[in-house]
């Protein structure tokens, strides 16, 4: 009986470990480019990643092959225990580039639209997910007549409002003021220690450094360091107004 405890506690124990992601090998080419070469590395969950690098060296990629919006070349990607990523997508949120919005309706509308994909038809839900990025779910205006900030805000409460366990976020601050993106990135802080995996790719690293767990930078498709948080080597500097406005109590 002692034996069976055992071995049902290495098991529980195992599972408890399992990889968020996996990442064996990664290669991908674009014609004659290769975006990635070689790519291997293990995500635990519940932790905040954020991908660093130069224009060029991989970083979106990277997150489009986890996400499964594309294939690697070569290589294998295990996520949430599935090498069939298509099978686990409804439990991911992804914010690209594109905000992925319908301008003519509201932003409530759209969540509404979005969540109901999911099978969620709770207006309060989608109402709470506008609330939790800072903005005003009874604003009817249409959402192509917002700013470029607003709609990247809608565009992270439309990747949220089904409540992900895992969460992947591209240039998440472009054209957002930075009080929003400290607010945005506060959001984040709170969905990872509710246990969500979260990938951030970014070129404002210092708006993330008071939240990371983990570090990843690229190089020309390859991998070549991971450290806990951010190094302050890592930084970009930020323009002292702005610097001050970032370190000025909460």
């Amino acid at each position: 009986m002692t034996d069976k405890r055992a071995t049902l506690h290495s098991l529980v124990n195992a599972n408890a470990q399992q990889a968020a992601v996996a990442v064996h090998n990664v290669v991908r080419n674009f014609g004659r480019f290769a975006a990635l070469r070689g790519v291997s590395a293990e995500f635990a969950p519940g932790k905040l990643y954020v991908l660093l690098g130069e224009n060029g060296a991989g970083k979106s990629t990277l997150l489009r092959v986890i996400a499964g919006l594309l294939a690697p070349t070569r290589g294998t990607v295990e996520v949430l225990g599935s090498a069939n990523i298509r099978s686990v997508a409804h439990r991911f949120g992804y914010m690209g580039h594109a905000p992925l919005l319908y301008d003519e309706l509201s932003a409530l509308e759209n969540l509404e639209y979005f969540a109901a994909l999911y099978g969620i038809e709770d207006r309060e839900r989608c109402r709470q997910a506008i609330r939790t990025v800072g903005l005003d779910p009874s604003l009817e205006r249409r959402v192509g007549q917002y700013s470029q900030g607003m709609r990247q805000r809608i565009s992270l409460a439309r990747a949220i409002v089904h409540g992900p366990e895992l969460l992947f976020l591209d240039e998440p601050f472009s054209n957002v003021d930075l009080r929003s993106a400290r607010q945005m990135t506060e959001l984040l802080a709170r969905m990872r220690d509710a246990g969500t995996t979260i990938f951030v790719v970014t070129h404002q690293a210092a708006l993330m450094e008071p939240v990371a767990d983990e570090c990843l930078v690229l190089d020309a498709g390859r991998l070549i360091a991971r450290e806990q948080g951010i190094p302050a080597r890592l930084l970009t500097p930020y323009p002292a107004a702005e610097r001050e406005e970032m370190e000025a109590p909460r």
